[in-house]
């Protein structure tokens, strides 16, 4: 379990984020179209998991477009976006923004996914959602990087996390 806060006030995740230099965990999200993807759909590639709470929060949205704008300089890596919210939902976010170089991927099917990379919130007025982290995979899904934002309501370490793929 890890600890962090949400306008100040501390909350609690359901475990720990992969630790760098272990293999990331098995993952199955319902992506835009609503069919499965995971992980082995990335094959060969590098992999940015972007994981929030919901595309209709402003920090959240922020980090999404942020990771939009910054995916059309990155070679061979793909940035997922990964949150609770509905496929449709999701859909209407990014073409409402003209968010384009960003997958999407929601755990509503399979929130098993959230306690594999400990990022599930189990307490507060956001249980049940996603914790703010970035997972940067290599193409073997190797964990390069492994941030859990301390803060929810602030903004993941994009240099930090997108430095590991260059």
């Amino acid at each position: 379990m890890a600890e962090i806060t949400f306008h100040g006030t501390t909350i609690n995740t359901s475990g720990s984020l992969p630790a760098v230099g272990s293999e990331a965990p098995p993952l199955v999200l319902t992506g835009k179209d609503g069919g499965s993807i995971s992980l082995a759909d990335f094959a060969g590639q590098r992999l940015v998991l972007n994981i929030f709470p919901s595309v209709d929060t402003p920090t959240c949205a922020m980090s999404v477009r942020t990771f939009n704008e910054r995916a059309a300089s990155l070679e061979n890596a793909t940035v997922l976006c990964v949150s609770a919210d509905l496929p449709m939902a999701q859909n209407r976010f990014c073409g409402a923004e003209a968010i384009e170089r960003v997958q999407t991927g929601s755990t509503f099917r399979n929130p098993q996914v959230l306690d594999d990379y400990g990022v599930r919130i189990v307490d507060g007025p956001l249980e049940g959602l996603a914790a703010r982290a970035v997972v940067v995979l290599d193409e073997t899904v190797t964990v390069l990087h492994a941030e859990l934002v301390g803060e929810l309501a602030d903004q993941p370490d994009y240099e930090a996390a997108l430095s590991v793929l260059q």
